[in-house]
């Protein structure tokens, strides 16, 4: 669609005012846009979401060279990936394993999912769960020198051990 403003160029700023009661819609380019007052959120700020996204992910790097390795299902280069903040297909984690996890690994804090334990996992999948769950507890109990609740901890991960191991003695 058109600028509803110039005429011109393709619009891409959506906008709505409601004045005395009645809705009004404008399609907008980003030039005509930007001369109405209607920027981005984050103008005047210095900000830029695309570059903030992007820098999680390595520095802006100049236009990429002929001979960059691309993903065989987007076609998407790491340099791209860095700049945007996104990543172009499930085939890009493959990919560009080695350069994304480090980003990964900042960013979340893991590179692996620990999420929640479905209702039909097994007893065993739940207390292997359990004990992960109690020794990072433990861990940080130490560090926080609550040592009661680390002597808790302690129990608690030998009765966990001692079941799983108790089981498997009885077949």
């Amino acid at each position: 669609m058109l600028c509803q403003s110039c005429g011109k160029n393709q619009a891409t700023t959506h906008v709505k005012s409601i004045v005395n009661g009645e809705l009004r819609e404008y399609m907008l380019c980003p030039e005509c846009a930007k001369k109405m007052g209607y920027g981005s959120l984050f103008d005047g700020f210095g900000f830029n979401l695309g570059n903030f996204l992007g820098s999680f992910l390595g520095e802006e790097m100049p236009e990429a060279p002929v001979n960059t390795v691309r993903c065989k299902g987007c076609g998407s280069s790491f340099e791209e990936i860095a700049k945007t903040g996104k990543v172009g297909c499930a085939e890009c984690y493959h990919t560009f394993y080695d350069r994304l996890m480090p980003s990964i690994q900042r960013i979340h804090g893991n590179t692996t999912h620990t999420g929640k334990i479905a209702s039909c996992a097994g007893v065993e999948a739940k207390r292997e769960n359990e004990l992960e769950k109690a020794k990072e507890e433990l861990k940080k109990a130490i560090q926080e020198q609550a040592f009661e609740k680390a002597a808790e901890l302690r129990d608690r991960i030998k009765e966990l051990e001692g079941k799983g191991n108790s089981d498997e003695k009885m077949v």
